[in-house]
């Protein structure tokens, strides 16, 4: 999951706050969908580390757009 989210901020972190949105959302969705999480809180737990961890990726890339300035 870490890479994964952290990729996914990397890569869209220029609209850094759509990619903030969509990685909350789209992990712990494609882990209820996949039957992977069951309970309403594992789903909040999901969202909260995808958040974290799409955070990151995004302010590595806003961190890189603003040094290249």
């Amino acid at each position: 999951m870490i890479p994964t989210m952290l990729l996914f901020g990397l890569a869209l972190g220029r609209w850094w706050k759509t990619s903030l949105v969509v990685g909350t959302l789209g992990w712990p969705l494609l882990l209820w969908f996949d039957n992977i999480i069951e309970s309403f809180n594992a789903f909040l737990g999901a969202a909260g580390l995808a958040a974290v961890n799409t955070a990151v990726g995004v302010a590595i890339h806003q961190s890189l757009l603003h040094l290249f300035r």
